[in-house]
């Protein structure tokens, strides 16, 4: 438009004009050229307003139009004319002109190749957001087909660039959008309008005028996808594409759809509204929309696309939370046109991810219609589906259900229906889904939480009635709801659970226990229970009996059936004794009321109707129970009910539980109070009657006969008036026969009995045959016997016996006799007798808390479950006000107080043996525990304080968890000073400085150490008292060892004293409150160090005292961290074991999360802490050190990473750590320590950044040193033995390399030099330097060079002040390096650095680099590497020294050791293009190098310049000859003189240059022919066998080179007599061996080479005149014949055949010719010669010689017949022929065959003609 603009409408009508006339005039294949210019001229000539002008511009278009429509070839100007569409500047007529535009783009893009068309098809979309629908349309087909065509299968990367360059939002949203609908689109079918996921609008917009179909829809799918792969979009935009990709028909556009959707979206917000509003409409539609246009109306999608858009809905809370798409969505899936089953599975899938995530306010408005539909959806199934689709479906159902109860339950509070729904499925439904309908049901218990009364009522119906069936889930939810839905107060919920204790189904049993309080971890005090509520004791019963009224029936016998199941009734009885005792404490004052009588004797009713035969011992012994718990709060009301069913409660102690009979005995008891003393007494003589009548029935009678006497006694002696006399003395006589007769558990039971009378009154004298005695002087015999027995329970009965007897007895002697018989048991290591045996005492001592109706009337069993001993708070085990034996016969007591108290502190507390020293704690803890409010306790607190202080140390566990206690009570009891003095010496023991012990004396059997803690003795025995100590330092011969021994017992000792200690100590500190603040300092830090104590009793005593002392832990330890750091450090480095590693530990944890400021000081000490540990002998030690060394590295991590610490922190933290890890940790011998240490550093260098600068030399030299120094020794091994095992050494070299650069130190290297700069370079480099003259080991040489490599790429320019010392000192190391791989490593670091050398230097080392070719080996293969280097990494450098170079590497290439040779051969192909070329560039270097080789004094130089000079030849051949000169005469300098090794190169290389420099020779001087000859020569007289047949191979070359015809003259005659020799060596021995013999001999080395002079021979017979030839025709037919014979080796006659063949050739010349007569020597060869050659024939069976041997008689054959044509007469006759007819039938070789049939056939043929 710019050529047109200045014009006029008629100037720029007349110009279309010609332009018209000129597109007329073109032809074709012009066409295309003029229509570049011409069309967009013409169409940007639209924008004219003239008429004229367009209709002009239309004519040209039409003309174009009609010439290029059908003719495809002729291309259109596409760029042209898309950049006159996209001119901004266009006037506003330029509409015109873009539709023609846009038409012709479309028309150019069919034109074009496709690598224009892939071009410019990716800005066509820039700013394709701007342009006008249609043309989007348009552009957009047109860029979707050139996609299909050009990138189905891959997008290039410059193409990709392209795409990539799109960045408006607006164009990338346009095309992806297009690309979707692109995606969706199918072809279209009759019966629908568009397809799923499009409107009709939409597919013909994709489409255009013309059907996609499947193979034009596959290929730009899967173009489409590729290009939107390589643009790198959003995933948020790309996401509907992937997956409606995955939703297709095509198998390869779901495979590539389903990879991108893994490859891109995997971060893919799908919380995004715009994306799930997208993935909703893809869903939905619109199809429902009224107000949208048909056309314009969106399909829902297909099946397969509507089940993937379903996965990703139920991942996002926005598409939750969509409404009314959501609505839309989960409708459309369960009842919409065409959906499946599997659809109807995730919409319920979906239904239950909106109820669980929809905001309140949306599920609101959405919750009821789903709630009905899915309702509606679950009475569409029948009861059971075996359709798997359906049952999960039905699943979600319910799930469905279930959260919308939580969600909204006012929807179902109002009425029951939908739990009747539900418990009716889980009823119905299969097992399967009886789970999920089990959660639903339980979550909508809560919906009726808050439900109106009737509802609740109505729930009470059902939960009832659905109690006992038979489905286990809805029994689960029956118990469920009855403790979820109603308070604990509420009587039909909790008779629910009553029924539920004794379901079959444990889940169900424990949560109806836990709905009665009675689960497992529910068991509580007293005090504990006010806090929970439970229900009157009226009501329940009364709901009970209502449930039941068969409980109101009594009874005068047991019952035989039960009414109930028994675990319903002992869950029954526990729960209605705990609801008894909480009416009883909440309302004391109505205990009486006649409503509370009538339930007691209804509950009383119930536990009698438990009581029937059928029920369970345990049901049995709980319902006694009950009934004396009933008792001991109202034992009149007891008595009075029971003294008249005497009879029933007798029935009751024979039962075969024994808890039941002691309780039955116990009630008979009560029971005797309510009967007359006369009544009570016939009761006591019955017993008495029935005991002795018993001694033969069943155990059971015995002992509940005997155990009721007791009781029955017991209480009629606190009556007034009591039984007689007479009466007491038969009971104890009755009682004491029994113990004296009786098995220990009957006697027991007699002495509780005779206890239980002792509480009630002393014991009087008995009568009996030698007088009167004391009862224990009539029992002690028999006691001591039964208590020596084993049965621990009758033994512990006999000792509280013997303390109840003493209460209130008067008599010494009784009191004596029980201390004796308590005191005996001071050994026992059975805890339970010990602790009766302190219970006893106490009683003996007096001031016990309980009463003697206490005994009698309640559950009481021992005082240590009724003061809930060693498990209460100390002050609450002491809460009664009642006691026994106060004030009663006190003298008494006093004289047994005196007695305890010498046994105590005299002997038990401070024996020798362990043992009593337990018995003693025990004790005396039970004296202070039960007694000590008593004022003889109070007077021996200090005594006892020193005792258990002494104690706390013992190595007997239940001795010093005893003693900590007891200490704790003196504290409590003591007064203010006691206290003070208490906490000094527990304090002092945890700190270690408390005062010593009171000292033990050591006897022989003294315990020192547990048995098996220090091993055995030497002969395997135990090793633990001193005696055997002893024994062992003296077996040994050293003595002194049993201090050491004691030392650690010491040790030990002090150790438990602090774990006991810690014990009492957590208690005290409870109570001590301030005091204990000025010990923190010295507390804390031990505290802290004891809680990882490995003694996991240690840890938890000081847990308890830690958690006692301080209340803020994190702001304690805060405080105090300088000190604990300090102590913990101290304690890693002591000789303890167990302080070292509860050290470690303590650090470990310690340290986490520290600052610089609060750590820094101690962080090297840490350290190396942390390394002595993981060295350490013990092995748990070393795990701590681990542990405290993982602690310490992150800790170091994160204070030296510059991200997370301030940089002046991190440099500083990195100056205490990195010198310390690299020298200690590093170079550690301990392989932990040196992993740990490497694996710290690399970490190190990645997060440290630039505070590593400062540390860079020493921590690079000490990664490479490190780097062969902690490789594995046996790759060295290896290495050494490599060529014995057949491994390449090199190979293995580049293995152990391979393997220290994949290791961490190779890591921290690289990340050492990211960091480097030039101020750290300068320390760097010297010691690198260092390291390069010093360094040992593959690893650490090869590494140092490749760091060097490496770190000269790096740093670039500022390496050149190093470059001077570098490159001088890495030469030399390059060439004195033995290793391949160091010396490879060293020449790359080399080539490197001589890229910023100066250019004299680069000269001097390229120089000397060239001069290392002609040293030893070692140097020539540094020569190779270097130049190797120099053409890989420098080789701009290098070609400007070529010159210098080729020369080196073309000679090198023959060295004798191949593997030299290789190096350089490889060189050569790398870096030389063509071999021809270079070689006639740089010939002259060459060559000069050549002689310069031939001239040297090494044989190996001499070979190899003469292996070169051949190569050159035969390159170059004729190209050589302007230096032939100069290489011929050295060459035959060499030849003459000694010969040498490898001499015979010379030779070739002599015959090689004749061979193409022959001419040049001849030319410049002809005399040099007969001189090289002459040479030649003699060296085929010399006797070194290999020279000489160099030699004769030169001669033939030579002779053929030259092709001299007087050379025949010359050496024919030589060879002849060479012939002659040969022939007489291979005769001799003719003579005596066989033919065997002579073969293998004329073979040898030392044989004249006589197939090679035979080949001499024939390249003279090639080269003579005939005159020459027939001068010497009969030595030549002499040599021939010879040569023939037998005893010659098959391979010369091979070449006399080749010889007679060149003989015969001439001879056919001269016949041609005329110009000599020849036709003797042609007669001689047929005649003479053929039969020989027919011998060959028939004697060798090679078929290489038959082969020969045919043509050389065919050519014999042939010359006779020119010779006869010639001629004209010869002898027809043929002597031979017969045998060559032979030769010929029986011959194998088909074309020897054919051969030998021609001869025969010339034969006839002459025969013919002559005949």
């Amino acid at each position: 438009m710019a050529t047109s603009s200045g014009k006029s409408d008629d100037e720029i009508e007349e110009m279309l004009d010609r332009m018209l006339t000129r597109l007329a005039l073109c032809d074709d294949p012009n066409l295309q050229n003029l229509l570049s210019k011409l069309l967009p001229l013409t169409i940007s000539s639209l924008s004219r307003p003239s008429s004229a002008v367009r209709t002009k511009v239309m004519e040209i278009l039409s003309h174009v139009n009609k010439r290029v429509k059908h003719q495809q070839q002729i291309g259109l100007p596409l760029e042209e004319l898309w950049q006159l569409y996209m001119e901004d500047d266009a006037p506003a007529a330029s509409s015109m002109v873009r539709n023609f535009c846009i038409m012709y783009v479309e028309m150019a893009f069919d034109r074009v190749s496709k690598e224009k068309k892939e071009d410019v098809a990716p800005t066509m979309i820039a700013n394709i957001s701007k342009l006008p629908p249609q043309h989007q349309d348009i552009i957009l087909r047109i860029v979707l087909k050139v996609i299909g065509e050009c990138h189905s299968s891959q997008v290039g990367d410059e193409i990709a660039a392209k795409y990539r360059r799109i960045s408006v939002s607006q164009d990338r949203e346009v095309f992806v959008e297009f690309c979707l609908h692109m995606l969706l689109y199918q072809p279209p079918s009759a019966s629908v309008g568009s397809p799923p996921g499009l409107s009709v609008s939409q597919s013909n917009r994709v489409a255009g005028k013309t059907p996609l179909n499947h193979e034009m829809l596959l290929v730009r799918k899967l173009g489409l996808l590729n290009v939107v792969d390589v643009m790198e979009l959003p995933a948020e935009l790309v996401y509907p594409l992937f997956v409606a990709a995955c939703a297709d028909r095509h198998e390869p556009v779901i495979k590539r759809g389903e990879e991108l959707l893994k490859k891109r979206t995997s971060g893919v917000q799908l919380d995004d509204v715009k994306l799930i509003n997208r993935l909703f409409m893809l869903f939905n539609g619109t199809v429902g929309a009224e107000h949208i246009a048909p056309d314009l109306r969106v399909n829902p999608g297909n099946p397969a696309l509507r089940v993937r858009l379903m996965s990703v809905f139920c991942r996002s809370v926005t598409a939750a939370n969509s409404f009314p798409s959501t609505l839309q969505c989960i409708f459309g899936c369960i009842y919409g046109n065409g959906t499946t089953s599997r659809l109807k599975q995730l919409g319920m899938e979906f239904t239950v991810w909106v109820f669980k995530h929809a905001k309140i306010d949306q599920l609101k408005l959405m919750g009821p219609v789903i709630l009905s539909g899915v309702l509606k959806s679950l009475d569409g199934y029948t009861g059971s589906e075996s359709d798997s689709i359906a049952r999960e479906t039905k699943t979600f159902a319910f799930q469905a259900v279930g959260l919308l109860a939580k969600r909204l339950p006012q929807l179902f509070r109002d009425k029951i229906d939908m739990a009747v729904r539900l418990f009716n499925a889980l009823k119905l439904e299969s097992p399967s889904i009886r789970l999920i309908v089990q959660e639903a049901t339980n979550s909508l218990a809560v919906a009726y939480k808050d439900a109106p009364i009737a509802v609740l009522n109505d729930l009470e119906s059902l939960l009832l009635e659905n109690s006992q069936v038979e489905q286990g889930e809805v029994r689960f939810c029956v118990v469920r709801w009855a403790t979820t839905l109603f308070d604990s107060q509420h009587c039909p919920s909790r008779f629910i659970c009553m029924l539920g204790a004794a379901d079959t189904k444990l889940d169900i049993r424990e949560m109806a226990m836990e709905g009665l309080f009675l689960g497992k971890d529910q068991g509580r005090s007293t005090g504990q229970t006010i806090t929970l509520k439970y229900p009157k004791l009226t009501a329940m019963l009364n709901y009970i009996v209502g449930q039941r009224p068969q409980f109101l029936k009594s009874s005068e016998i047991r019952e035989e059936q039960l009414i109930f199941p028994s675990q319903t009734y002992v869950a029954a009885i526990r729960f209605l004794l705990q609801c008894f005792e909480v009416d009883v404490e909440q309302n004391a004052a109505t205990k009486r009321t006649p409503e509370f009588v009538s339930s007691l004797g209804n509950m009383c009713l119930l536990l009698e109707h438990a009581m029937a035969y059928e029920g369970s011992v345990d049901l049995h012994a709980t319902a006694c129970k009950a009934l004396i718990n009933i008792g001991s709060h109202f034992p009149e009301m007891l008595a009075s009910r029971y003294a008249v069913r005497v009879p029933w409660v007798k029935q009751l102690l024979a039962h075969v539980d024994v808890d039941t009979r002691e309780c039955a005995a116990r009630l008979l008891g009560i029971a005797s109070c309510g009967l007359p003393i006369s009544a009570a007494s016939d009761l006591i003589h019955e017993l008495i009657s029935s005991i002795k009548g018993s001694m033969k029935s069943r155990f059971e009678i015995q002992h509940g006969m005997i155990c009721s006497l007791g009781y029955v006694t017991a209480n009629c002696l606190l009556r007034t008036p009591t039984i007689t006399d007479s009466l007491f003395q038969n009971t104890l006589k009755c009682l004491v026969d029994i113990v004296n007769s009786e098995t220990s558990t009957l006697a027991s039971v007699a002495m509780q009995g005779l206890g239980h009378v002792g509480l009630c009154s002393s014991l009087p004298k008995l009568n009996h045959d030698s007088g009167t005695d004391d009862v224990l002087t009539l029992l002690r015999e028999k006691l001591s016997k039964i208590l020596s027995g084993d049965d621990i329970k009758a033994n512990q009965r006999i000792i509280l016996s013997l303390g109840h007897m003493c209460v209130k007895e008067s008599s010494s002697t009784i009191i004596r006799d029980a201390l004796d018989l308590i005191f005996n048991l001071g050994r026992s290591k059975v805890e339970d007798i010990l602790f009766a045996g302190g219970e006893a005492l106490s009683f003996v001592w007096g001031g016990v808390p309980v009463t003697t109706d206490m005994i009698l009337k309640t559950d009481y069993s021992s005082l240590s479950m009724t003061s809930n001993y060693l498990m209460a708070d100390i002050s609450s085990a002491r809460t009664t006000s009642k006691f026994i034996g106060l004030d009663e016969n006190e003298n008494y007591h006093v004289i047994a107080r005196d007695m305890i108290t010498k046994k105590l502190f005299d002997g038990l507390l401070y024996s020798t043996k362990k043992e009593e020293r337990c018995s003693g704690t025990v004790w005396l803890v039970s004296l202070t525990m039960y007694c000590g409010r008593h004022p003889s306790i109070q007077k021996l607190l200090p005594d006892i304080q020193e005792a258990f202080s002494h104690l706390i140390g013992e190595q007997n566990e239940l001795t010093q968890e005893l003693a900590s206690q007891g200490l704790s009570i003196v504290y409590e009891l003591g007064d203010a000073s006691m206290k003070k003095n208490l906490v000094n010496v527990l304090v002092g023991t945890l700190t270690g400085s408390g005062k010593r012990k009171r000292a033990v004396k050591l006897a022989e059997d003294t315990e020192v150490f547990q048995e098996g803690s220090i091993g055995g003795n030497l002969s395997g025995g135990k090793l633990s008292t001193y005696k055997e100590l002893c024994s062992l330092a003296n077996e040994m011969g050293q003595p002194d060892l049993v201090y050491k021994f004691m030392d650690l017992a010491n040790h030990q000792a002090a150790l438990n004293s602090k774990r006991g200690a810690a014990f009492g100590f957590s208690k005290i500190a409870k109570l001590a409150g301030d005091a204990l603040q000025p010990y923190l300092r010295q507390l804390v830090p031990r505290l802290v160090r004891y809680q990882y104590d490995p003694d996991k009793n240690v840890q938890d005593a000081m847990a308890h005292i830690w958690k006692s002392l301080v209340a803020d832990s994190k702001k304690t330890i805060d405080e105090f961290l300088d000190l604990i750091i300090e102590d913990l450090l101290g304690q890693c480095g002591s000789r303890l074991w167990r302080s070292r590693e509860s050290s470690c530990l303590a650090l470990a944890d310690l340290i986490q999360g520290r600052k610089f400021d609060q750590v820094g000081k101690h962080l090297k000490n840490i350290w190396t802490a942390a390394f002595r540990a993981m060295d350490d002998i013990k092995e748990t030690v070393r795990t701590s050190g681990e542990r405290l060394c993982r602690a310490v590295t992150s800790l170091t991590l994160r204070l030296c990473d510059i991200s997370l610490t301030e940089i002046t922190d991190a440099r500083k933290a990195m100056d205490i750590v990195l010198p310390l890890l690299l020298t200690d940790g590093i170079m550690s011998k301990v392989d932990d320590i040196r992993k740990a240490s490497i694996t710290i550093v690399t970490k190190l260098a990645k997060g440290s950044g630039v505070a590593i600068r400062p540390h860079l030399s020493q921590l690079a030299v000490c990664m490479l040193e490190s780097l062969s120094s902690l490789e594995d020794q046996g790759l060295n091994y290896v290495e050494r033995h490599a060529e014995n095992a057949g491994i390449q050494t090199e190979k293995l070299e580049n293995i152990r390399i391979s393997i220290a650069k994949g290791s961490p130190l190779w890591e921290t290297l690289n990340l050492c030099i990211e960091v480097v700069d030039d101020q750290s370079l300068e320390q760097l480099i010297p010691r690198l330097s260092q390291l390069v003259r010093s360094g040992v080991g593959l690893n650490t040489r090869v590494g140092v060079a490749s760091f060097i490599s490496l770190l000269v790429q790096k740093v670039g320019d500022s390496i050149k002040p190093f470059t001077s010392m570098l490159l001088r000192l890495l030469f030399v190391v390059v060439k004195e390096e033995r290793s391949a791989a160091s010396k490879r490593a060293f020449a790359n670091a080399c080539a490197f650095l001589i890229k910023y050398a100066a250019p004299s230097q680069v000269h001097t080392v390229i120089e000397q680099t060239a001069a290392l070719h002609t040293g030893d080996r070692n140097s020539q293969i540094a020569c190779a590497f270097l130049l190797k280097s120099y053409a890989s990494t420098s080789s701009d450098i290098l070609t400007g020294y070529y010159a210098t170079v080729v020369p080196v590497i073309f000679l090198s290439r023959f060295e004798d050791d191949k593997n030299v040779s290789r190096l350089y051969e490889e060189l050569w192909e790398e870096n030389m293009t063509s071999e021809r070329l270079t070689l006639q560039l740089y010939l002259g270097e060459i060559v000069a190098l050549i002689t310069e080789g031939v001239a040297s004094s090494s044989w190996a130089s001499k070979r190899k310049a003469a292996k070169a000079t051949i190569k050159l030849c035969e390159v170059l051949e004729e190209s050589v000859s302007s230096y032939h000169q100069v290489l011929l005469a050295s060459l035959m300098k060499e030849i003459p003189g000694r010969i040498w090794e490898g001499k015979e190169d010379i030779l070739e290389a002599l015959s090689s240059l004749c061979t193409y420099c022959h001419t040049s020779i001849s030319a410049a001087d002809p005399a040099t022919e007969n001189a090289i000859l002459s040479l030649v020569t003699s060296a085929c007289n010399k006797k070194v066998n290999k020279f000489r047949d160099a030699a004769f191979h030169c001669l033939d070359k030579v002779l053929k080179a030259f092709k001299n015809p007087d050379f025949f003259g010359v050496v024919f005659p030589l060879l002849f007599e060479m012939c002659n020799v040969a022939f007489t060596s291979i005769s001799k021995p003719l003579n005596d061996t066989d033919k065997a013999e002579t073969l293998e001999t004329s073979s040898s080395s030392s044989r004249v080479p006589h197939d090679k002079i035979i080949d001499c021979i024939t390249s003279c017979v090639l080269v003579a005149r005939l005159n020459d030839i027939l001068k010497w025709e009969k030595d030549l037919v002499h040599v021939y014949l010879n040569s023939l014979a037998p005893a010659i080796p098959w391979t010369v006659k091979v070449s006399v055949f080749t010889s007679i063949k060149e003989a015969c050739s001439r001879m056919n010349e001269g016949l041609r010719t005329e110009e000599v007569d020849v036709s003797a020597l042609v007669i001689e060869l047929f005649y003479s010669v053929s039969p020989k050659v027919i011998d060959c024939i028939s004697i060798i069976k090679i078929a290489q010689v038959h082969l020969a041997a045919s043509e050389c008689l065919e050519e014999v054959t042939k010359m006779y017949k020119e010779f006869t044509e010639i001629n004209g007469a010869a002898d027809a006759h043929v002597p031979f022929k017969t045998e060559l007819l032979h030769q010929w039938e029986i011959e194998k070789n088909e074309q020897a065959k054919s051969l030998m049939k021609n001869c025969i056939d010339i034969f006839d043929t002459l025969q013919i003609k002559l005949g």
